[in-house]
């Protein structure tokens, strides 16, 4: 649920899947849950069906496909992580799937660091072999977080038994599947993807999103505001007079910006934020935040109602944080 662009991380893959026409979407919650129910509801808002399906242990991807077989029946599906962002589209690949013999089509990617990744072998066209997070070197192909499935995947993850991470790996499920003599296609994702497991990534995705923003103001521009780039401001915000926005910025409604502000290249503001006396940049500020403090803020990710206050005696080159709800921080 934290937001990329003002908008929870979740909702993209969401959009993903309702864009391929996709109407039956089960969401998987583990024992932290995050307001999820609450942002999706029945999904009838979004023109789908949600069903909740309950992962009470996080036993890895392929547990959480088995617990989803009865919803899931017969039926080819898609496999979305809610952490994942690709900028690809899928609708003429899902059509592609569905009229193929492949038992499977997994998305892949070129990662710097494989280590991190479950990555896959292709040698002329053909996934030779599924690797999760190897140690020595075997391919930079990682397997992003998307993957199409027949029902024929559940006899291969009957075979599964934990691994080191006490998980039910979907690598290997997929090795089975390909060993027992399954087909599996794959599509090299041509945009960018992002696997948000870390600060820095949840950043860089947010930076890639912002990327594309389109210049929408709704909110009170006073005069004397300096704007460049593209600049999104909500409805119901203020940006008072003596400060700086220098695009993509994003801001949400009802807040509060400046004066003696300046608010720099790829930071998302969420709403009901006030700002004042600060400088801001490659950051994410999330709802209802106060921040003035006479301050260079970079890099950094602000929890939900938080506030960041200083005695303004000094000056530093930049402050980096990463804070969850409800912190005080004085400097």
């Amino acid at each position: 649920m934290l937001p990329i662009a003002n908008k929870p991380m979740l909702m993209y893959g969401l959009d993903q899947l309702r864009g391929a026409g996709i109407k039956e979407i089960g969401v998987v919650l583990g024992p932290l849950q995050e307001g999820i129910l609450e942002a999706l509801g029945d999904g009838s808002k979004f023109g789908i069906k949600v069903t909740y399906l309950d992962q009470p242990d996080p036993k890895g991807i392929a547990h959480a496909v088995l617990i989803s077989k009865d919803f899931l029946e017969d039926e080819p599906f898609a496999v979305h992580l809610g952490d994942n962002l690709l900028k690809d589209r899928i609708p003429s690949l899902v059509h592609e799937f569905e009229t193929s013999d492949a038992d499977a089509t997994v998305f892949v990617s070129r990662v710097k660091d494989p280590t991190r990744f479950g990555v896959v072998l292709i040698n002329d066209g053909k996934i030779l072999k599924l690797v999760e997070k190897p140690k020595q070197y075997v391919s930079d192909l990682a397997l992003a977080g998307l993957y199409f499935f027949r029902s024929s995947i559940f006899n291969a993850m009957a075979k599964l038994k934990p691994s080191w991470r006490n998980e039910l790996e979907i690598t290997e499920a997929i090795q089975n599947l390909l060993d027992s003599g399954g087909k599996i296609a794959y599509h090299e994702i041509t945009g960018w993807w992002k696997d948000t497991g870390r600060p820095e990534d949840i950043l860089e995705a947010n930076q890639l999103v912002l990327s594309d923003l389109k210049p929408s103001i709704k909110g009170k521009v006073d005069e004397g505001v300096a704007i460049a780039g593209n600049i999104e401001i909500g409805e119901g915000t203020i940006v008072r007079k003596g400060t700086t926005l220098r695009g993509p910025v994003v801001i949400g409604e009802k807040s509060e910006i400046g004066p003696e502000t300046y608010i720099g290249p790829y930071t998302s503001v969420g709403s009901k934020v006030r700002i004042a006396r600060a400088e801001i940049e490659n950051s994410i500020i999330l709802d209802g935040t106060t921040i003035d403090c006479r301050e260079r803020i970079v890099d950094s990710i602000i929890g939900k109602n938080s506030q960041i206050t200083s005695n303004g005696n000094h000056r530093p080159t930049g402050r980096r944080f990463v804070v969850g709800e409800s912190t005080f921080v004085s400097l």
